[in-house]
């Protein structure tokens, strides 16, 4: 499937409440109708304040203008913030993966991992998440789906001593990409960021080339924006996947996230299929969701 046709049925709930709302849209009302419109597909009080006024300054009564505006707005926001994520890295590379629990995580980095073997590289995934109960089974699912090789220790292991044992093996085998999984919510007795920047530390210890990807689930919407500031503030992010776009209404956080924080998004979530992880476009994304 074409990734217009994918984002389209990705997106399909937020899509239906804005074709809905801007059939609605006429006259007078339309600047209060733009400006409830993206709030309710969580774009952000602010910005909807920001693009209304635009619209209105434009001569965006008119449900058909208000839209051509509302798209250039759309493409003028998520644009700068388009990523391709592994392009022009430097090899060997670490990624560290990182986000709270229930946002997909590891399913994420399994389905990195299966692409970036496609294309070519030579992979290999670190379960540094041992609080998790599952973890690393999951991770070493994928790991045997995509023939490629998982670093894990038993359970409740130090999540650093896993990745230092995961970069020696990585080094040796002259891997180009190491994925490493986090833990998204550490036992009681630990800190989740602080935890975070040992692993980080250990890292940068044995290699320059490092990246972090955060993974975010669209459906918490504004909660997104602070999990993300969040991780920023402690270990700092170079990239976001935002997971889950097809299960809520709230696409629209992603525009959000965009407007609000100056991280790259390198990757959407569409669906449960292996497919239904892509590359983001800015451009196709705007298409798919007014189109």
């Amino acid at each position: 499937m074409g990734m217009l046709s994918a984002l389209k049925r990705g997106l399909a709930k937020t899509k239906t409440v804005f074709s809905a709302s801007i059939e609605a849209i006429q006259g007078q009302t339309a600047g209060e109708d733009w400006e409830s419109l993206l709030i309710a597909t969580d774009m952000g009080a602010a910005f909807a304040a920001r693009v209304t006024k635009q619209i209105k300054a434009q001569g965006g009564t008119d449900k058909k203008r208000g839209k051509e505006i509302l798209r250039e707005i759309l493409i003028a926001t998520l644009l700068p913030r388009q990523s391709d994520f592994f392009k022009d890295a430097k090899m060997p590379l670490v990624v560290m993966v990182i986000g709270v629990n229930g946002t997909g995580k590891t399913t994420t980095i399994g389905k990195i991992g299966g692409m970036l073997k496609n294309e070519g590289y030579r992979v290999m995934l670190c379960a540094g998440d041992t609080f998790r109960s599952a973890a690393k089974e999951q991770l070493a699912i994928w790991g045997e789906r995509n023939d490629i090789p998982v670093v894990s220790k038993v359970a409740g292991a130090d999540p650093a001593a896993v990745v230092f044992e995961a970069l020696a093996k990585a080094r040796a085998e002259k891997t180009d990409i190491l994925l490493v999984d986090t833990a998204g919510r550490l036992h009681t007795k630990f800190n989740l960021m602080e935890e975070l920047k040992k692993i980080k530390r250990v890292i940068a210890k044995d290699t320059q080339q490092m990246k972090t990807l955060l993974v975010l689930d669209a459906t918490t919407g504004q909660n997104a924006v602070g999990q993300a500031e969040a991780f920023n503030d402690a270990v700092g992010v170079d990239g976001i996947v935002l997971t889950k776009l097809d299960g809520s209404a709230k696409g629209g956080i992603i525009v959000r996230i965009a407007a609000e924080l100056s991280i790259p998004i390198a990757y959407i979530g569409v669906g449960e299929g292996v497919d239904d992880l892509r590359s983001f476009d800015a451009r196709t994304f705007v298409d798919a969701l007014l189109d």
